[in-house]
């Protein structure tokens, strides 16, 4: 039986393995299905941002961890690439899965094909178009070397026809990240803080900012916190901080008063937080896919995004880095002008069983 590795690295890749990896378990409970290597680089290394994600989704002990650790992104790629080419050497795989834009993706879609091990990409596709963003980097090399793309949207299959990949290598799944969410909805539960804080529903917002471009600069993150205060006329503003974010936090002379810092929140309480909010305030882009399906007004603080029919269909509004900008998109929500939004096609929970079904079809020929 083919061996399929499947490549998990980083906080967003939990949510997107655990359909594909629950889709095989089914098949090999009716007595057939693919085998599969689970590959955590360790990336995330922190279990806030790692562990409690397999504990929470049903994921199993990673067959393999590669334990890369922290470091620049140059020392992670390289490290990563060097320990996933000696298993590879030591133990081959058939297939390499990988999935989403982090650093892990791109590294091992690098190693697996210099020994010739094919690649599917999970969210193949995808663009931002903006080179500052080392997602984006990775996310075009990834593509550059992918023999099988399995796509979120219209849009990612337009970017892949245009550069010149065939129809015969693009299948249009839908959203693993969304199959999570749905399969977890009835799960979710709200935070310790939810008490502490005395939330209710529709009575608070949620923030998160990771993103260089938001958070590396004293100045301007701290305008950007000054804005988001400001603007949220007094409601409580829950802070799960990022420890890329945390770091420039400790610089900062202040932080305003309706903003409530507390630890990254595994996947069960952070998506109670964005199901009940006012509005997510945010610089991730899975977390623009998330609140449009729960139907959750979203404000992206970037100047581009790599999912645009969350900004089409669903309820993102891309505001822009500049702080200036959330006043007019602040006030918008409270006058009730926010748009209700919609659900992108084939984002029903399906997709994991698409790509197995797709899988089994490909490494068969």
């Amino acid at each position: 039986m083919p061996l399929i590795d499947i490549i998990a690295g980083a906080r967003p890749n939990f949510m997107k393995i655990a359909p594909i990896i629950q889709a095989l378990g089914r098949q090999r409970e009716a007595g057939g299905g693919l085998e599969y290597r689970l590959v955590h680089t360790g990336q995330h290394y922190d279990r806030r941002m790692s562990g409690d994600f397999f504990d929470q989704l049903g994921i199993p002990a990673p067959d393999i961890n590669l334990e890369v650790g922290s470091g620049t992104q140059a020392e992670q790629t390289a490290a990563i690439m060097v320990r996933y080419e000696r298993l590879l050497l030591e133990h081959p795989a058939a297939l390499c899965l990988v999935v989403g834009d982090v650093t892990s993706t791109m590294a091992c879609a690098i190693a697996a094909q210099k020994l010739g091990v094919p690649v599917a990409h999970v969210e193949g596709g995808i663009r931002s178009g903006d080179w500052g963003m080392p997602e984006e980097i990775n996310r075009m090399v990834t593509d550059a070397i992918t023999n099988w793309f399995f796509t979120t949207s219209a849009h990612a299959n337009a970017n892949l026809r245009g550069a010149g990949v065939g129809e015969e290598r693009i299948f249009f799944v839908g959203n693993t990240m969304i199959d999570t969410l749905l399969a977890n909805l009835d799960r979710l539960r709200p935070p310790s803080c939810w008490e502490g804080l005395g939330l209710t529903p529709g009575g608070y917002f949620v923030l998160t900012l990771h993103r260089p471009a938001n958070v590396d600069a004293d100045g301007a993150f701290a305008r950007m916190l000054r804005a988001v205060a400001e603007h949220t006329r007094g409601l409580p503003v829950v802070f799960p901080v990022h420890p890329r974010t945390a770091r420039t936090l400790e610089r900062l002379e202040a932080v305003p008063e309706s903003l409530h810092l507390i630890e990254p929140q595994p996947y069960l309480e952070f998506n109670h937080l964005v199901r009940h909010a006012r509005a997510v305030i945010t610089d991730s882009g899975g977390i623009t896919e998330e609140a449009t399906v729960l139907g959750v007004p979203c404000l992206t603080l970037r100047d581009s995004t790599e999912r645009p029919e969350t900004v089409e269909i669903g309820t993102n509004l891309l505001v822009g880095t500049d702080p200036e900008r959330l006043a007019p998109a602040l006030a918008r929500l409270f006058d009730g002008r926010w748009p209700r939004g919609g659900i992108p096609e084939r984002w029903d929970g399906r997709a994991g069983e698409r790509i197995v079904a797709h899988l089994g079809d490909l490494l068969a020929t």
